[in-house]
């Protein structure tokens, strides 16, 4: 790679984690959403080690912490997500048993059964949702958790439009009986599963982006990849909203068991 391109890489890099740093969410969900998976969860107690994986600024692993007890690791790869991550822990005064570092989904620097419990809120995408739970896996104590938030069909058959783009953006979207099948193939005892409602999309992800878009227009005026990067959230908005009962996040929950 030439450093021309390298550099390009990393400006676009930047701008992504900058348009969404001012939001409490990088994606669809709510307080109300991750307190309900919370819920399914047991035997977690102060010496509990917990790794938020593709934690973002933060918005739901500070939920967490606020209802659960244990050490929490958050994992992004955008360093800015992390530094808001780390702020807004020593804000809340959770900086403690809170840290947020950056490193990567496929190469995680946890111990082999050290974690009582795997977060992801929107983010297994980044290295697939079948290959997580099973690479993951390793990291989790027998009996250990591991909770999920994933893309998901709600039916067999969906119109063109929305069945292509999500074959362009992410090819591994499944229905919900499917992919609780890839849960138990992997290992592990399905304990809940639920859909996300209409709201984690609309009033706490994409009515959020409104400021956010506003901010980073006027930021930066006639930058081509800054609009681009704008139309292309503002499409997948008017996609979700034109096809939201064919398809939209679920929760998964489960349990490790021996194997």
């Amino acid at each position: 790679m030439s450093n021309e391109n390298k550099t390009i890489h990393e400006f676009d890099f930047n701008l992504i984690c900058e348009y969404f740093l001012s939001t409490e969410r990088q994606g669809p969900g709510s307080p109300e959403a991750t307190l309900k998976a919370l819920g399914f969860i047991d035997n977690l107690s102060d010496q509990s080690r917990i790794a938020d994986l593709g934690c973002g600024t933060g918005g739901q692993t500070m939920i967490l912490a606020q209802h659960a007890p244990g050490h929490i690791t958050g994992l992004d790869f955008f360093p800015g997500f992390i530094d808001r991550f780390n702020h807004n822990a020593g804000e809340l005064n959770l900086q403690h048993r809170v840290k947020g570092i950056v490193g990567s989904m496929d190469n995680l620097p946890f111990g082999e059964e050290e974690l009582d419990l795997i977060w992801s809120e929107g983010a297994i995408y980044n290295i697939g949702f079948e290959r997580g739970l099973n690479e993951w896996r390793k990291y989790l104590k027998t009996g250990g958790y591991i909770a999920v938030s994933e893309s998901a069909w709600f039916t067999e058959e969906r119109p063109a439009e929305i069945h292509d783009f999500w074959m362009a953006a992410y090819p591994e979207i499944d229905t919900i009986p499917r992919q609780l099948a890839r849960i138990q193939k992997a290992g592990y005892l399905l304990v809940a599963s639920f859909i996300l409602p209409t709201t984690c999309w609309t009033e706490h992800y994409y009515t959020p982006l409104v400021k956010a878009r506003e901010k980073f227009t006027a930021k930066y005026p006639g930058n081509k990849t800054a609009e681009e990067l704008i139309s292309s959230s503002r499409h997948e908005e008017e996609l979700y909203r034109k096809y939201k009962e064919f398809y939209g996040y679920v929760f998964y929950i489960a349990k490790k068991i021996k194997q």
